[in-house]
Parts: structure tokens; C-alpha cells; sequence
């Protein structure tokens, strides 16, 4: 398993943007298919991205297509989630996933996953 550590959140308001950024530790980072999901007060953990070891596929979930991008830098074993024009909705605890096959990750059941990182957006 990888060690995840995530950076990057905050308090924005809402048509702003952030990105989060985590780093992976602890194994071949290009071996993994990577993610991001989140999970807000009162509510299931959600899937938001996904990106495949060559970064070639890059799934999103409907909520954020259009304004959230995920990438990936393998020389530096980490992977991005670049959010813009957040909403109110956006608020929750994000999570960096890691498995070597990407269905794990869209399915919730990572290999690993990190502790998160906070991310509030103001009306």
C-alpha cells in the first residue's frame, strides 16, 4: 500500500477555485490509477475523479464535469484536483484514493486512501 497525503483545501467562496494536490509515498506511484472522492456532512462518500496510470482516461462524476480537472505528475508521485467555479454544494472532505485498477477506485474500495482534506465553499 501507498501512504496519501493530501493538501490544498481551504474556505472559498462560491465561484472560486482550489486545488488540492496529494502526494504519494511508499510505492511505484505510476503502477496506481488514482482519485478523489468526498464526502460531505450527512451524506455517503461520493465518487468526484478518477485517472488511469498513463493519465489517458480521466472519469468524472456528472456533479463536477465541466469545472473540476484531475491530472497527474508521476515524477513527482502526485496527483492534482484543480476546482473552479465551486458552489456551495462542493463543500466536503476530500479524499485521495490509489489502487491499481481505477473500478476500485469509482466503486469506493481503494487500496489506500488518505485522511483528507477540508474544503468549505461560502454563498
Amino acid at each position: 500500500q501507498v501512504t496519501l497525503v493530501e493538501s490544498g483545501g481551504g474556505l472559498v467562496q462560491a465561484g472560486g477555485s482550489l486545488r488540492l494536490s496529494c502526494v504519494a509515498s511508499g510505492g511505484t506511484f505510476s503502477r496506481y490509477a488514482m482519485g478523489w472522492f468526498r464526502q460531505a456532512p450527512g451524506k455517503e462518500r461520493e465518487f468526484v475523479a478518477g485517472i488511469i496510470r498513463g493519465g489517458g482516461s480521466t472519469p468524472y462524476a456528472d456533479s463536477v464535469k465541466g469545472r473540476f480537472t484531475i491530472s497527474r505528475d508521476n515524477a513527482k508521485s502526485t496527483v492534482y484536483l484543480q476546482m473552479n467555479s465551486l458552489k456551495p454544494e462542493d463543500t466536503a472532505v476530500y479524499y485521495c484514493a490509489a489502487d491499481q485498477v481505477l473500478h476500485n477506485i469509482r466503486v469506493l474500495t481503494p487500496e489506500s486512501w488518505g485522511q483528507g482534506t477540508q474544503v468549505t465553499v461560502s454563498s
